[in-house]
């Protein structure tokens, strides 16, 4: 059959982006440490040539389909590789959205429970480098510190939502395994979010939350200096749901 994408365009205008978004299809994350099915939201583009009409978008389905049923995202350079041969281009982007779980334990009843976090991966393979960014939305409780201090009793609190995102390239693509990076996030807070707490529970998070008051600042510090030691290239986003104002305060650092 007649390919019609493939025909010359005269107009000599270079697409920057051009792909699908919005695909929902299953997969299977895999990092060595995690081994979990998801349903994702995926995106694929390419930079179109300046004397192609389109681009084939079935293959990028058939890409999605054929490397995300075990999807490891330390073989995203390979993947972005196969993409750009597959598809014909001279550079590749790809986005995934998905939730991941983790198990959690009550602090006094030893309850068990699962939180469920954001994550996104993005990569990008151009003729200069590869670069991957991995990201991951948890939330913590955090208590104000100032409130504690002028207060006679108790102090305002509110849940914290954090996003940890970390950069790869095509050496070291994953640095940071997500569950590292929900352990890093879940420590900066004054005490974790847990979904399934019994009374003896909620009396030991409150009591812990009182006595590690932080400020939205200090989470985000504290999760920048442990991804300094670990020398990674990060962004972090840490907005407080104030349960007081009227508003969120946010904090973000940025080293890249």
């Amino acid at each position: 059959m007649h390919d019609v994408q493939n025909e010359f365009d005269k107009r000599g205008i270079e697409i920057d982006q051009v792909g699908i978004a919005g695909l929902r299809y299953p997969l299977v994350f895999n990092d060595g440490v995690l081994h979990q099915p998801a349903v994702a939201t995926a995106s694929v583009t390419v930079r179109l040539q300046a004397d192609r009409r389109g681009t084939h978008m079935s293959r990028m389905v058939a890409l999605v389909h054929e490397h995300f049923q075990d999807f490891d995202p330390r073989q995203l350079p390979q993947i972005l590789k196969a993409g750009v041969h597959l598809l014909d281009a001279p550079g590749i982007e790809l986005s995934l959205t998905f939730p991941i779980t983790t198990k959690t334990t009550a602090p006094a009843s030893r309850e068990e429970s699962c939180l469920v976090h954001d994550v996104t991966l993005t990569a990008a393979l151009t003729e200069r480098a590869c670069k991957v960014t991995t990201s991951v939305l948890s939330e913590v409780t955090s208590v104000c510190p100032c409130s504690k201090k002028i207060s006679d009793y108790g102090a305002h609190n509110q849940r914290s939502r954090v996003t940890l995102s970390v950069n790869g390239s095509g050496d070291d693509p994953y640095p940071l395994t997500l569950s590292d990076a929900v352990e890093i996030v879940r420590n900066s807070g004054s005490a974790p979010v847990v979904p399934l707490v019994k009374r003896p529970d909620e009396r030991v998070l409150t009591m812990q939350g009182y006595e590690n008051p932080v400020f939205v600042e200090d989470m985000a510090r504290h999760i920048s200096a442990e991804c300094r030691n670990r020398n990674l290239l990060h962004r972090v986003q840490v907005v407080n749901l104030e349960s007081i104002h009227s508003h969120n305060a946010v904090a973000l650092v940025v080293a890249e």
